[in-house]
Formats: C-alpha cells, sequence, structure tokens
C-alpha cells in the first residue's frame, strides 16, 4: 500500500490535523516512521503521551518552517511531506503581518527547497478557502503559498517529486471556529447566539474527511493539483437552530475579513477544473513537466463553473447538524 514502509513528516504535526492524520495512517497502513516538526515542546509531550504505544514509529523534531537548515536535517530520508504548519489567525495576520509572511511564506519556499535538495518524493501542501479571491492578508499569505508549491514542479528536473495541494474551509469544531464559540455561549446560560449576517454559509468537513483528501492527493497527484472535496453546506442560522433550538439571533454584522460564503473554485479555476465522484480537482494552467497528468476519469466543469459554500447543491438540514454533531468535540 501507498505508505507501507515509507517515513512521512508532517510540519505543525502535534495540531488537529496533525494528530487525525498520525492517528489515521497508524490505523490503516503500516509506515516505517512518521516524523512530527513543530516548534512547541509541550505539545509534543502531550502527543508523545498520547501516542505512546507507537513510539517505535514516531519520532519528534523541534523546528520551525523558518528555520531551512532545520528542514535539511529532517527530511533526511523522508518519502512524503504534509505541510500543516501555518500561522492561520485571521486577526493575529493582520496585526502581525511580517510574521504571517515569514511562516507562510518564507516556510513554504523554504519547504520546497529542502524536498529538491534532500529527495523527497511527495509534498501535499494544506490551503484554505480563504486563499480564493483574498479579503485578508492569511488569505493573501495562503495564496502566495499555493502558487509556490504549484510553480515548484517547474524545478523537480529529473528528481521523482511532486508537489500538490488540497483546499478545504474551517473544520466542523476545530479552535476558534463557530461550533465552539456557540457552545461556550450554551454553557454560560446564553439565550443569544450572534449572527454576523443571516445570509452567511459554511461548508461542513470533519477533521477525517481533510485526511483522505490528503491521502488521495498522494495517491494521485502528478504535480501541481488542487484537490478539492464535494462537501455538504449549511446555513449559519441553522446551525444556531440545531445547537439551541429556542435561541434569539441577533445580526450583528459582518467582521473585517470576513466572508459571506466559502469559496473553493472560482469562475477563473473553471477552465481547468474537473468534476470527479467526490472531489474536483483544480489542474495547473502551466504545465511544467511531461510527469503531470489529468485523470480523465472525471469531466471538465462548464466555463464560468464556480463552487461555493452559496451555490452548493447539498445542504444540512438542522436535523442534519444535529446529527452531525454528536461526532464534534465541542470543548475545543
Amino acid at each position: 500500500m501507498l505508505l507501507d514502509d515509507k517515513t512521512i513528516l508532517i510540519t505543525g504535526g502535534t495540531g488537529s490535523f496533525g494528530k487525525c492524520f498520525t492517528k489515521y495512517i497508524l490505523d490503516n497502513y503500516n509506515p516505517k516512521k512518521i516524523i512530527i516538526y513543530s516548534r512547541d515542546e509541550y505539545k509534543q509531550f502531550i502527543m508523545q503521551n498520547e501516542f505512546k504505544e507507537y513510539s517505535d514509529k514516531l519520532r519528534f523534531f523541534i523546528g520551525d518552517v523558518r528555520d531551512k537548515d532545520r528542514l535539511y536535517r529532517a527530511f533526511k530520508g523522508v518519502d512524503y511531506v504534509i505541510h500543516a504548519a501555518a500561522l492561520k489567525q485571521v486577526p493575529a495576520c493582520e496585526y502581525n503581518p511580517n510574521e504571517a509572511i515569514k511562516t507562510n511564506i518564507h516556510g513554504a519556499m523554504n519547504i520546497i527547497d529542502a524536498a529538491l535538495d534532500t529527495g523527497v518524493r511527495k509534498v501535499v501542501a494544506l490551503s484554505t478557502d480563504k486563499a480564493v479571491n483574498p479579503v485578508n492578508l492569511y488569505g493573501g499569505t495562503k495564496l502566495v503559498s499555493d502558487k509556490l508549491f504549484i510553480a515548484a514542479n517547474a524545478y523537480s528536473g529529473l528528481n521523482e517529486i511532486n508537489f500538490s495541494i488540497v483546499r478545504y474551509g474551517n473544520v466542523a469544531g476545530s479552535r476558534g471556529s463557530i461550533i465552539p464559540f456557540f457552545n461556550k455561549l450554551i454553557q454560560s446560560g446564553c439565550k443569544d447566539l450572534p449572527i454576523t449576517d443571516y445570509r452567511m454559509t459554511r461548508f461542513w468537513i470533519s477533521l477525517e474527511e481533510g485526511v483522505k483528501l490528503v491521502i488521495k492527493a498522494l495517491e494521485e497527484a502528478t504535480g501541481g493539483e488542487t484537490f478539492i472535496s464535494k462537501i455538504p453546506s449549511f446555513k449559519i442560522t441553522d446551525l444556531a437552530k440545531a445547537m439551541l433550538p429556542d435561541c434569539n439571533m441577533p445580526e450583528v454584522g459582518i467582521r473585517p475579513g470576513e466572508k459571506l460564503h466559502e469559496i473553493m473554485v472560482t469562475t477563473e479555476d473553471s477552465m481547468t477544473t474537473y468534476e470527479y465522484d467526490k472531489h474536483f480537482i483544480v489542474y495547473p494552467q502551466t504545465v511544467y513537466s511531461d510527469r503531470q497528468k489529468i485523470n480523465e476519469s472525471g469531466k471538465k466543469v462548464p466555463d464560468g463553473f464556480s463552487y461555493s459554500s452559496g451555490n452548493n447543491t447539498e445542504w444540512l438540514s438542522v436535523e442534519d447538524i444535529q446529527k452531525l454533531l454528536k461526532t464534534v468535540d465541542l470543548e475545543h
């Protein structure tokens, strides 16, 4: 199988995605080694204890994606790199733009250089809906990061390496997202759940679905693709009703850098986007290598097509959301 007897490195590996990805790989494959690369020694200590039964398979590297020398050391002997490290909080990036650029852009450049020079075979970088038509600095830095990873395929030369991207929005229940925010208000006895805009919609994706999209990219990517899951949408007002049926929903106004809908495929992307059973792939407009191929099992979307949480064809009802909430950790 694809990941059996392979060495995998995850940047930002102590985060929610990294933990879920690590567990999924250990449960479903027989990797040679999984390297957790991150800069917080305490989170590494916690993760080591959580995964102590797999201590023979796990290695923990203290390091920052800003540190190219450390990345070169960590990448030695690595087959696959999953790049999940980023500064993600929109307000923090707005207030600290230089730091966001150093991590999200310069860090991406360091990942690419280290992977090209150390024999890594595949790199999958995690992106975000905020990189599509960005309206905040976080989205802007991730757009640049995406472009860097796509263009990196031009430098592969004779190396058997490719770079691809997976894109999704906020994971259900992730830290700083709407579900734990509403839950905290409910636990404190509030009857009001503030809605920034009654028209607002979001996609619903679980951590495991995000992990499976990365696995698909590892299995299928030939270089430069952006993988996007087909997932249902929900209205923020319906989420509030699902969490507190009799709540009041005052409209408080959209926040700076916030969008009404999560956008995954733009009309401009439609020129090179193909639709498959459970996902879309946006192929690069420029092909850099004869190894880059289009998976012909899908069909080209019509020109002018777009895919957002607002124009989706699959929607969750209040009852659907209530069922899904039972699978979400609400305590973030």
